[in-house]
């Protein structure tokens, strides 16, 4: 028993495959790697060369080579291919099996990096667009840069063409191949008529002229036997060539059908317009069609299907399928306003009749209707079958009534305000419409109507401004705040200020004026109001409402009635945009407010004197003579009308009574000034003297007393005037310019350098001082110490326009562009760099730019006296009188003060009373024309 248990457990463990013959191809030890291999000392493999090879769990061949690629990149994983932070350079797992795990991970990472290389590739190929079209630009190809000469070759005669000699060869074609055979094709009559004169209706094969002929004998060719009928074939010709011109004749009158203009047009429409790539087009009409059979009822789907259609040139397949929508959508109306515009206007407007059957309540659809009707009449007709159907769309009533005459628009209106009560525009319209009375009556229905809106107050107090009740035009605007704030409605200060400036523009200046007082305060602080109500001034001003603004200082006015400021500001407003009246009047308010404020009483006076109205000028200045006695301004202000109405005498006895009573550095000044512009040296030298002693820090005492005596020819003590001035004044770049030019002058070259030198020292950064030394050393030749000097002067002062300008015309005419271009760099808004550049477009006339230049000059500093005298004399050389004149008045409303030339003039004392107009003429001919 217990051997039969042992049996029944040894065949229960015993494998089935024990006993069993080895199947085909089987190797022991193959599937554990336990196989043969191959040394040296081996003759032969381990296996049998008759042995069947095992491939049962071999990778398939793509991944036996993928296999063998990885082995052999295993001999990079050594140590000398090792790095800490990026480790080996070869991968760690090629050593393993590849099963199909590792397949499908391989495929999905694979499906992963083609999806996003597909999000990438639309950015990817637009950047390489762009980066070739850069490069392109940046390196051109010899076809286009020859393109314009290819261009040219449209201009070359024929006989030009055939005198162009081949590459290499100097001489004409024809001196190149003076043999060579020319072959004519003859017509008709020369092989009709023979030589002999005869005619002959055939050609014999064996003659020369059949040569000529194709398809006649040549040689070594096959040749019809007998002669050729010549009638025959121009028969046949003529036969060919009425068949194809019946087949675009009319049968009836035998005229041809062909236009040539419709011709060409159709033509133009069968060419594509759509430039981009054909499968984009494929893809786009794909995934369209499939949205439009998955979801017809999306309306958008079928409109974009018949626009990509429309734009690839493809019309009448574009009109189908949004009809084919519409039957889909009939109650859309972007589909049936889309099929009406791609329809032409008859079949449009059968199309826009179908989808008003439709759609009775779509406005758009019947203003489409309307639109594409020509005559007035048919869109009034449309106009009114479509009220109708919508009474209450404001739209389409104010379409009808835009084509009506006055008195049937009232009558239209009249029904609009019923089916539209809450519409503003039509009971505005309406009320414009109307009688004075009538309007009343329909601006009070609106306003029961429309309680919120404040464009009918503002519109009835118009009416009445309009009808000269102003007494009524400041109740019906306060009347309406109330009213407003009762139904629950913010008052906005900005749209109510907007409502004003609409006002003023339409001429209800009283309605403008008592909107900005009913609301100027209105949610203002008490502390922001000054400030507030100058912002708001500015704004109207800048609006150009002006009646808006002189109600905003009107009021300012009135709450701060002794703020000079305010004052100031309402004055230099009424200076700018007011009359000569409404300035005085203001001033006189302003002067009995504000008696201490010096400079509105000398407003009111310098507006009389330039009235002509002298004994009112001077009026005003003895009355602020009393309000503000011993004032320097009030003095010099009387002295300076004394003087410019050739009263000298009391402008002397002025001067001296200010000198009494309040002796400043300015009054001795224009005291000794006053002197010597009468030529009334000594005196003048002895005021000077005696300013000096009291007042020696005012560097212009000691500039006018230097160049007293420089005009008496006492060059020493003119010489030891400056070096005083210099030693209490060092900082008066001015006098340091004095002192070296009068030095220059006596020829003293070297000594003009020291001074020059120390003045950089004491003050260092003066681009004025580092200028005038340059220009020693130009007006000396000395050119090249001169461009020394300048770069230092650049390294000192890098922002200086002055120096930039003259460093310009200091380089040679090739590089002034290029030394333009870094001047404009540094100092873009300088006035001196861009006169510099004026005067450069001007020398290489450029007459256009130069004149832009210019204007850009003046407008970035009006107060450049050279930047106006190039200006105008550039315009009386090369502009029209209406430019010269522009140009006068804009130099004469700026009145300019500064300018190396303009001060020249202005400052000389036999110039002492011109005038701007005086002075920038006489300036013009200190300049010499830019070369």
């Amino acid at each position: 028993m217990a051997n039969i248990t042992a049996a029944v457990i040894a065949n229960r463990n015993k494998k089935h495959f024990l006993g069993v013959p080895a199947p085909l191809g089987y190797v022991a030890g193959v599937g554990r790697g336990a196989t043969g291999f191959t040394t040296r000392s081996d003759i032969g493999p381990a296996r049998d060369a008759n042995d069947v090879s095992d491939d049962r769990h071999a990778p398939p061949a793509s991944k036996r080579k993928k296999k063998d690629e990885e082995e052999e990149e295993d001999e990079d994983l050594n140590d000398s291919n090792y790095d800490e932070f990026s480790g080996y350079s070869g991968s760690l797992f090629s050593k393993d099996p590849y099963d199909k795990d590792d397949e499908e991970a391989d495929a999905i990472y694979d499906s992963i990096d083609k999806r996003m290389d597909e999000k990438r590739k639309e950015y990817r190929d637009r950047r390489l667009r762009e980066d070739l079209e850069r490069y392109r630009q940046e390196r051109p190809k010899i076809q286009q840069q020859f393109s314009d000469l290819k261009r040219s070759l449209a201009t070359v005669t024929a006989e030009e063409w055939s005198n162009i000699p081949e590459v290499g060869d100097s001489r004409n074609r024809k001196q190149r191949n003076p043999r060579a055979e020319k072959f004519t094709p003859l017509p008709d009559s020369v092989l009709v008529h023979n030589l002999g004169g005869e005619t002959t209706s055939a050609i014999n094969p064996s003659s020369g002229l059949a040569s000529m002929v194709p398809g006649v004998a040549t040689p070594g060719m096959l040749t019809p036997t007998g002669d050729l009928d010549l009638r025959k074939i121009g028969q046949a010709r003529n036969t060919l060539m009425n068949v194809k011109l019946s087949q675009v004749s009319d049968s009836v009158t035998g005229q041809t059908v062909v236009d040539p203009k419709g011709y060409l047009t159709d033509l133009q429409s069968m060419i594509p317009t759509y430039g981009g790539d054909i499968n984009d087009i494929k893809k786009a009409r794909l995934l369209l069609k499939s949205v439009r059979e998955t979801n017809p009822n999306h309306p958008p789907a079928w409109i974009a299907s018949a626009r990509l259609e429309e734009v690839t040139g493809k019309v009448q397949i574009a009109r189908n399928l949004i009809m084919r929508g519409c039957e889909m959508n009939p109650q859309s109306e972007d589909l049936w306003l889309e099929a009406a515009r791609l329809q032409p206007i008859e079949t449009a407007k059968a199309v826009i009749a179908q989808a008003a059957r439709h759609i009775p309540t779509s406005v758009r659809i019947w203003i489409k209707a309307a639109d594409l009707e020509m005559e007035v009449k048919a869109k009034r007709r449309v106009y009114r079958k479509a009220l109708e159907h919508i009474p209450n769309s404001v739209r389409l009533w104010k379409a009808a009534v835009e084509l009506e005459n006055p008195d049937d628009a009232r009558i239209l209106l009249s029904r609009a305000v019923e089916c539209c009560n809450t519409s503003v525009e039509l009971w505005l319209a309406l009320a414009r419409l109307e009688t004075y009375d009538n309007a009343r009556k329909v601006l009070n229905k609106a306003r029961e109507n429309i309680p919120t809106d404040r464009q009918i107050w503002t519109t009835a107090a118009k009416l009445e401004e309009a009808n000269n009740n102003i007494h009524m035009v400041e109740k019906i605007i306060d009347r309406s705040l109330t009213s407003l704030a009762a139904n629950g409605v913010e008052i906005n200060r900005e749209h109510w200020f907007q409502e004003a400036i609409e006002a003023e523009k339409s001429g209800a200046v009283r309605c403008c004026q008592a909107i900005i007082k009913a609301v100027i305060g209105i949610g203002v602080e008490e502390e922001d109001r000054k400030q507030t109500w100058m912002d708001d001034a500015e704004y109207c001003a800048k609006e150009n409402a002006f009646e808006c603004a002189r109600a905003v200082y009107a009021h300012a006015l009135q709450i701060f009635p002794s703020k000079k400021s305010i004052w100031l500001r309402a004055a230099y407003f009424e200076k700018n945009h007011g009359a000569r009246e409404s300035l005085e009047a203001l001033l006189q308010k302003a002067v009995a407010h504000c008696p201490k404020s010096e400079v509105l009483w000398l407003m009111g006076a310098k507006s009389k004197w330039l009235a002509g109205d002298v004994p009112a000028a001077r009026g005003i200045l003895s009355l602020a003579f009393k309000a503000n006695p011993n004032s320097e301004d009030i003095w010099l202000a009387a002295v300076k009308l004394e003087s410019e109405n050739s009263e000298y005498e009391r402008a002397r006895r002025l001067l001296a009574k200010a000198r009494g009573s309040a002796p400043t550095p300015r009054v001795m000044m224009k005291s000794a000034r006053l002197e010597w512009a009468l030529d009334r040296l000594s005196d003048a030298l002895r005021l000077l003297d005696e300013a000096v002693e009291v007042f020696p820090e005012f560097s212009k005492l000691w500039m006018m007393k230097g160049q007293i005596e420089y005009q008496q020819k006492r060059i020493e003590e003119a010489s030891q005037t400056y070096n005083q001035g210099i030693k209490k004044c060092p900082s008066s770049v001015p006098l340091w310019l004095l002192s070296a030019n009068l030095e220059e002058n006596r020829g003293a070259l070297t000594k003009s350098r020291s001074i020059l030198e120390r003045g950089r020292l004491r003050n260092p950064k003066t681009p004025k001082l580092w200028l005038e030394a340059i220009r020693v050393e130009l007006r000396a030749g000395l050119k090249e110490i001169a461009g020394t000097m300048m770069a230092r002067a650049l390294q000192e002062c890098p922002n200086s326009g002055e120096l930039w300008a003259e460093a310009i015309f200091m380089e040679s005419k090739p590089s002034r562009k290029t030394k333009s271009v870094d001047a404009l760099k540094r100092c873009e808004h300088d006035p001196h760099v861009l006169l510099a550049v004026s005067k450069l477009f001007w020398s290489e006339h450029k007459f256009s730019k130069c004149r832009d230049w210019f204007n850009r000059t003046v407008k970035i500093d009006p107060d450049l006296g050279d930047a106006w005298t190039y200006f105008y004399k550039f315009e009386l050389l090369h502009g029209s009188e209406i430019q010269q004149k522009e140009v006068l008045e804009r130099c004469i409303a700026a009145e300019p003060k500064h300018g190396e030339v303009w001060c020249t003039v202005s400052k000389n004392i036999k110039n002492w009373c011109f005038k701007t107009p005086d002075v920038l003429k006489a300036a013009i001919k200190e300049l010499a024309i830019p070369i």
